[in-house]
């Protein structure tokens, strides 16, 4: 069983969560409920969850509050809130699960099931590290999670020179010439990524803008990287790939 608590300042909140997990989620335990977060802290300090349901907007401190005035945070989260004005990406680059109210049964499974599959990894503080971080940044300038074969680890975006897909998988070439394999495919990154400054430009190739030094012409072309690696453009991928690098570079 996992031990769970839930956070929330609503009454209605704390019940309608409380039945759901009952009814979705019988590898849960809830061992408290809190109305604000002072009560969290007491609960999470008491009884060392491994997952928290927190609610974002509370009156006083709210949740990201909470998580600031705790100093070790050992369990994984998964936010709830009634509001959708926090960023999306801050959440999904971050590998943290939220939930809008009304709660859905099934988007509550599979967050539960997703942070199951965390809890073993031991790096919950790394994840809600970084999400705090990409909160007070520009999509360019956020972190990215990237889930490995051990758990994850975390790059700046910007320091992502090229992702290379292989089957089922997709290397990470970073500025400093390390290579992260991540356990996702090159679609699942291109998806995650495609709003920011990065373009799919071959069935394995998802390159960042960022790093492109020159274009050569051909029949899909060439991109040379800042690393100086060579990268065909796929023919059928060319008139895309050019419509993004005039936007990017307003040309």
């Amino acid at each position: 069983m996992i031990k769970t608590i839930l956070v929330d300042d609503e009454l209605r909140g704390l019940s309608s969560p409380r039945k759901l997990v009952e009814l979705n989620c019988p590898e849960l335990q809830v061992v408290a409920e809190c109305r604000d977060a002072r009560q969290a802290v007491q609960a999470i300090l008491m009884q060392r969850p491994q997952l928290v349901f927190l609610d974002i907007s509370m009156p006083g401190q709210n949740g990201f509050d909470l998580l600031n005035e705790l100093k070790d945070i050992h369990f994984e989260i998964i936010f709830v809130t009634a509001h959708d004005q926090y960023s999306l990406q801050a959440f999904r680059y971050s590998a943290v699960d939220y939930l809008l109210k009304p709660v859905d049964e099934m988007l509550l499974s599979y967050a539960v099931q997703r942070a199951a599959g965390r809890i073993n990894t031991h790096n919950a503080s790394q994840n809600v590290d970084t999400f705090l971080y990409n909160l007070q940044h520009k999509p360019a300038e956020m972190k990215l999670c990237v889930s490995s074969l051990k758990g994850f680890q975390v790059i700046h975006l910007s320091d992502i020179i090229y992702c290379e897909g292989e089957s089922s998988y997709t290397i990470f070439h970073t500025v400093d010439g390390t290579n992260i394999i991540a356990s996702r495919s090159i679609i699942d990154y291109e998806l995650l990524l495609e709003d920011n400054f990065f373009c799919r430009i071959h069935k394995s190739y998802l390159i960042n803008l960022a790093h492109i030094k020159e274009y050569i012409r051909g029949e899909g072309g060439t991109v040379i990287l800042s690393n100086g690696k060579e990268v065909e453009v796929s023919r059928r991928k060319r008139e895309a790939f050019l419509i993004r690098v005039r936007e990017y570079f307003k040309i």
